[in-house]
């Protein structure tokens, strides 16, 4: 996969997700816990027939040793997109680094950080290349 291509893929399913998104902070407003968005999101997600897993559990492997201390993506939707749900003043760098490592270990070429706490919102599409 080029460049042009890592960009386009799962383009409109990005779209669809961040619609959705956006459509749950149209409604609930900014300010509420993480977990209250992501109730809405799963009913968003059953009422659109867009396959996902909540709170995905995911094994972390070294030198082929399974770690016992395991991670869990908010969702992994269609499959192959890590979507981490925020409810934070900022996007940090720190929420970046725990979402590309997430993808890194799901093996998911895209991660999508949703930031519910402002007046729009925020949202960062990241590539793992």
């Amino acid at each position: 996969m080029n460049d042009s291509d890592e960009y386009y893929y799962k383009k409109d399913e990005n779209y669809e997700i961040i619609g959705l998104c956006m459509e749950v902070h149209r409604i609930l407003g900014p300010g509420l816990l993480e977990i209250v968005y992501k109730d809405a999101l799963e009913i968003e997600f059953k009422r659109h027939n867009i396959p996902y897993k909540r709170e995905k559990e995911f094994s972390v492997e070294y030198k082929g040793i399974i770690l016992p201390h395991k991670f869990y993506a908010d969702f992994v939707v269609y499959e192959d997109i890590i979507l981490e749900i925020k409810s934070t003043k900022d996007i940090s760098n720190d929420h970046l680094a725990q979402t590309l490592n997430y993808m890194k270990i799901a093996k998911t070429p895209i991660g999508i950080i949703a930031n519910f706490q402002n007046k729009s919102l925020v949202h960062k599409r990241l590539i793992n290349s």
